[in-house]
């Protein structure tokens, strides 16, 4: 889906800065104006490449969109390529740009401190996502709407916690629309040649008889950090960063193990099931990007100066004496403890 332009004023909450006379409080502009000039070319830069992403798993929801979506192609043939694939549907929580494996990795770690908020808003309570109906964005993206109801706060309060944590990570992440949680199950962007083809927008007689269809429902169990551009999984699922499980005390590989267990059937769309081996790698992928991520919060502790002043202090004070002679093992036991 394309995302919207940020408008940086919105975002950032700058506001204009009012004329001053006084010598000092024209340094005070430069400098404002200066911080406000970099915040602006950031902003302008701002390509999110990342995103949090709910999947969607139930298969009664699944099923239906694969009704809808042929459903639609047998009227129109053309929009064959601009169908969302099985094993893509997700709600998106946030969008963000990170731009290297050390941007991953803090995202990582925002998405880790993240499960404590997400389950103190919940209060132990399951998160049921209806989805009914169709709708669209501007008659260019396709999705399966969510059914009225608090649950729509409660995951909009989720979402905006989300994108503070992230924030304060120093990531820029979120955009300047109202968060509005949608299934997409096509858009014409997947197919830019539909356009030269006559085919410009998604004309509502497509769907019209899914208006107020009842899809089923999803209970949020598992957030994931997804990237847009690198390759998909073989079942189709974006390539994943890190998840963490909501409500579980559980690992991330026994949280893939649970989700990709039961294999997809071949279809009319002739896709294999997912292989043991696709479960293994994708655990062991998981487990590793979370090590890697306290590996490094532990590094960033060695090199703090008073962690290190902790360590000499406790390895060597008492051991050697000013004439260089070494103390008995008595007195070193005694440092040491």
């Amino acid at each position: 889906m394309p995302f919207a332009t940020v408008d940086i004023r919105d975002d950032c909450g700058i506001t204009d800065v009012p004329q001053m006379n006084s010598k000092r409080s024209k340094e005070k502009e430069g400098i404002k104006n200066d911080h406000i000039k970099k915040r602006k070319k950031a902003l302008k830069d701002y390509q999110p490449n990342y995103f949090l992403s709910v999947p969607i798993t139930n298969k009664k929801i699944t099923a239906g969109i694969k009704v809808l979506q042929n459903a639609i192609l047998q009227q129109d043939k053309r929009l064959a390529k601009a169908m969302v694939g099985d094993g893509s549907f997700h709600i998106t929580l946030l969008v963000m740009q990170l731009l290297n494996e050390d941007e991953v990795n803090i995202g990582t770690d925002a998405l880790l401190e993240l499960k404590p908020f997400i389950e103190e808003i919940l209060q132990g309570k399951h998160l049921t996502l209806p989805f009914q109906g169709i709708d669209t964005f501007q008659s260019q993206v396709g999705f399966v709407k969510l059914a009225d109801g608090d649950h729509i706060n409660t995951l909009t309060e989720i979402a905006e916690t989300a994108k503070r944590t992230f924030q304060e990570k120093g990531i820029l992440a979120g955009e300047n629309r109202l968060f509005k949680p949608h299934l997409t199950f096509m858009k014409l962007s997947k197919a830019p040649m539909l356009r030269k083809k006559g085919v410009k927008k998604i004309a509502p007689e497509l769907y019209e008889q899914f208006i107020n269809h009842r899809f089923g429902e999803e209970i949020l169990y598992q957030i994931d950090l997804c990237s847009m551009l690198k390759k998909k999984q073989s079942n189709g699922y974006y390539h994943c960063e890190a998840s963490i499980v909501i409500g579980e005390l559980e690992s991330p590989s026994s949280a893939i193990l649970r989700r990709y267990s039961k294999e997809r059937p071949n279809g009319p769309s002739g896709k294999k099931p997912v292989g043991i081996q696709d479960i293994i790698n994708e655990a062991l992928h998981r487990e590793r990007m979370e090590l890697k991520s306290k590996v490094k919060q532990i590094k960033e502790l060695l090199l703090k100066p008073e962690t290190q002043a902790m360590i000499r202090k406790e390895l060597f004070e008492g051991r050697v004496l000013n004439d260089g002679i070494h103390t008995d093992d008595a007195d070193l036991s005694v440092t040491l403890l």
